[in-house]
C-alpha cells in the first residue's frame, strides 16, 4: 500500500526546501538541436479552467503553467513549495502558508499575492448562481475559508481533517493558483487561455491541431524551463501516434501495450513501462428503460465475458479489475466478488425480470481499443438476447457529455478514469451530487455518500479502509458498474528525451522535461 508522507515529513521538507536560492530568468543556452520538444497527447483540450478541466491533459498543462502552494518533487508523491516560501499544517484543520515575493502572472497580470491564492481555492466551494458545484468541488471539499493575514501569507482553514488534500488538491491541478485579476478581466476565456506564473506561459492552442507552451522569461521559481517551448500534438489514433514517434515527428507518446515489442526494435527510443491504477468499465444507466431493472443489470454483468475483452482489445498485456480500487490503493478490495460469464445464468435473470429481445446503444470512443472492447461486448451479449449498437464517438462529442446533463440518455457506455493515490479522487465521481456532471450511470446511495464524506474526514487509515471497501460493495451491490482493467502505461519517447511523470503514469510534470 502507498502511503503519503507525513506531516511532519512535509513541514520538514518544506522548510529545508525553502532555504535554497531562487534564480531568476531562464536559461542563457538551450541544449544545441533541442530548444523545441515536441509530444504527442491522446486529445484535444477542452478547458484549461482548474475548476472545470476534463481531465490530466488539462492538468499536465496547468502543473507547467501555473504555480501551487507545493508540488510534487519529479516523479515521486512528495513534497516540497511551489509558490510558497514556506508551507506547515499548524493542526489537523489550518494550514499556513507565506509566498516567495516577486513571483509575477503571465501577460503583464501582476504579481502573486495571497488574494490570489484565496480566490482560486474559493471558487472549488462556491456554487454558480443555480446552486450547482463545479465539478472538482469535492476536492476541497473540506475547506472552509482561505484567510488572507497579508500580501503573501495566509491561511487555509477546514471544516475537518482532510488527509487527502495535498495530494488531490494543494500539489495537483485543482491547487493551480491562477490570476484573481486575469480571471475576472478574461471571464468565460479562462477555459482556453489560463494565466499563471509558472515556468510556462499558455502561448497558443490551435484546436485539433497543436498547443503551445513557451518558456517564461519572468518565472522566478527554482527550477527553470528546459526548452525553449513545448508543442503538445493531439493525435488520437494510437497506431497513428506510434507512427509519428517513430518517424521522429514527436518525442514522446503513449501507446497501446501491445506496441512494447515494436518500440523496443528502434534504438532511438526508450521504452517505460508502469503499472496503472486508472479504471476502465462499462457504466449502466440505472435509470433508463430495462436497465432500471437491477436484475437486467446483473444479466448484462453475467454476459459480458471480461477475460475475452481484456485478451482481444489488450492482447492479454492488462490485469483484470473486479472493483474501483487498484491494488496499490488505500481502500483495495481484494475479496471482490470475480463475475465469470454465465450465460444460462443471464438468460434466467431475464425471464425473471419479463425481458427479451432488449435493444440498447453502447457508447464509447473511436480509438481501436474502446471499439475492439464495444464489438466483443456487443457480440457478448447478443447470445443472451440483448441487441447492442455501437455508438462510437470523437473525443470532443464524448467527454461533452459530461457537461449540462447531456449524458442522461446514455444507456451503456465505456469509460475510463484517471486516478489518484488517494481513494477519494476515485469515489467522488460516483456521489449523488455528480449525476448532471459524471456520475454517468446516475446510481445513487445516501449510505456511498455518507460513507464518502466520513472517510475523507478521517486520519485513521484502518477506518478509511473498512469504509472505501463498504463503498465498493454499495457499487458492486447495484450492478452499475462492469469492472474491465485497472490498465498499464506504455510510453515510448525519445532516447535524447529525459521526461518525468509522477506514479499515476497519466500525470506528466513537463516543468521538469529536460535533454538526456
Amino acid at each position: 500500500m502507498l502511503k503519503n508522507a507525513t506531516r511532519r515529513q512535509f513541514v520538514l521538507g518544506s522548510a529545508a526546501a525553502a532555504a535554497a536560492p531562487f534564480v531568476l530568468g531562464f536559461p542563457v543556452a538551450y541544449a544545441q538541436g533541442n530548444d523545441t520538444v515536441t509530444l504527442r497527447i491522446g486529445d484535444d483540450i477542452s478547458n484549461v479552467d482548474p475548476a472545470f478541466r476534463v481531465g490530466p491533459i488539462e492538468g499536465n498543462i496547468l502543473s507547467a503553467v501555473c504555480q501551487r502552494l507545493a508540488r510534487f518533487k519529479p516523479g515521486v508523491l512528495e513534497w516540497e513549495p511551489d509558490a510558497a516560501k514556506w508551507i506547515k499544517q499548524n493542526s489537523d484543520t489550518e494550514i499556513e502558508f507565506e509566498l516567495n515575493p516577486g513571483q509575477m502572472f503571465h501577460d503583464g497580470y501582476g504579481e502573486l499575492t495571497a488574494e490570489d491564492v484565496k480566490f482560486s481555492f474559493e471558487r472549488f466551494i462556491t456554487p454558480d448562481a443555480q446552486g450547482a458545484k463545479v465539478p472538482y468541488a469535492d476536492d476541497f471539499a473540506a475547506l472552509d475559508r482561505v484567510e488572507v493575514t497579508g500580501t503573501y501569507t495566509g491561511k487555509l482553514i477546514l471544516k475537518n481533517p482532510a488527509p487527502a488534500i495535498w495530494v488531490i488538491a494543494i500539489c495537483d491541478g485543482s491547487g493551480s493558483i491562477l490570476s484573481k485579476k486575469a480571471a475576472e478581466a478574461l471571464g468565460a476565456e479562462i477555459s482556453t487561455r489560463v494565466i499563471g506564473s509558472g515556468p510556462y506561459a499558455f502561448k497558443e492552442w490551435k484546436p485539433r491541431d497543436q498547443v503551445v507552451l513557451a518558456a517564461n522569461p519572468d518565472y522566478a521559481g527554482p527550477d527553470m524551463p528546459a526548452f525553449r517551448q513545448i508543442i503538445l500534438k493531439p493525435i488520437v489514433e494510437p497506431r497513428t501516434a506510434l507512427l509519428s514517434l517513430l518517424a521522429k515527428e514527436t518525442a514522446l507518446t503513449e501507446a497501446d501495450v501491445t506496441a512494447e515489442e515494436e518500440l523496443a526494435k528502434d534504438s532511438d527510443v526508450t521504452v517505460a513501462k508502469m503499472e496503472g491504477i486508472d479504471y476502465t468499465w462499462v457504466s449502466l444507466n440505472v435509470e433508463k428503460g430495462a436497465l432500471a431493472d437491477l436484475r437486467v443489470r446483473q444479466a448484462i454483468r453475467l454476459g459480458v465475458d471480461i477475460q475475452t475483452v481484456i485478451d482481444g482489445a489488450y492482447a492479454g498485456k492488462v490485469g483484470r479489475a473486479n472493483a474501483l480500487l487498484a491494488p496499490p490503493l488505500l481502500g483495495h478490495w481484494a475479496e471482490a466478488p470475480v463475475y465469470n460469464r454465465d450465460i444460462a445464468a443471464a438468460q434466467a435473470l431475464l425471464a425473471e425480470a419479463g425481458q427479451s429481445n432488449i435493444t440498447l446503444t453502447f457508447t464509447c470512443l473511436n480509438d481501436s481499443t474502446s471499439q475492439a472492447i464495444a464489438q466483443i461486448v456487443q457480440a457478448n451479449l447478443a447470445e443472451i438476447g440483448i441487441t447492442l449498437t455501437i455508438n462510437a464517438l470523437d473525443p470532443g462529442a464524448y467527454w461533452a457529455m459530461g457537461s449540462g446533463d447531456a449524458a442522461k440518455d446514455l444507456e451503456l457506455t465505456l469509460i475510463t478514469y484517471a486516478s489518484k493515490f488517494d481513494p477519494s479522487f476515485q469515489t467522488q465521481w460516483f456521489l449523488g451530487s455528480q449525476v448532471g456532471l459524471w456520475n454517468w450511470q446516475r446510481w445513487t446511495s445516501a449510505e456511498f455518500d455518507r460513507l464518502h464524506n466520513e472517510a475523507a474526514a478521517m486520519l485513521d487509515p484502518a477506518g478509511r479502509q473498512e469504509k472505501y471497501v463498504r463503498m465498493q460493495q454499495l457499487l458492486d451491490e447495484s450492478a452499475s458498474c462492469i469492472w474491465i482493467t485497472h490498465g498499464v502505461h506504455l510510453f515510448g519517447h525519445a532516447t535524447w528525451l529525459a521526461p518525468s511523470f509522477l506514479p499515476t503514469g497519466l500525470d506528466w510534470q513537463l516543468r521538469f522535461f529536460k535533454p538526456a
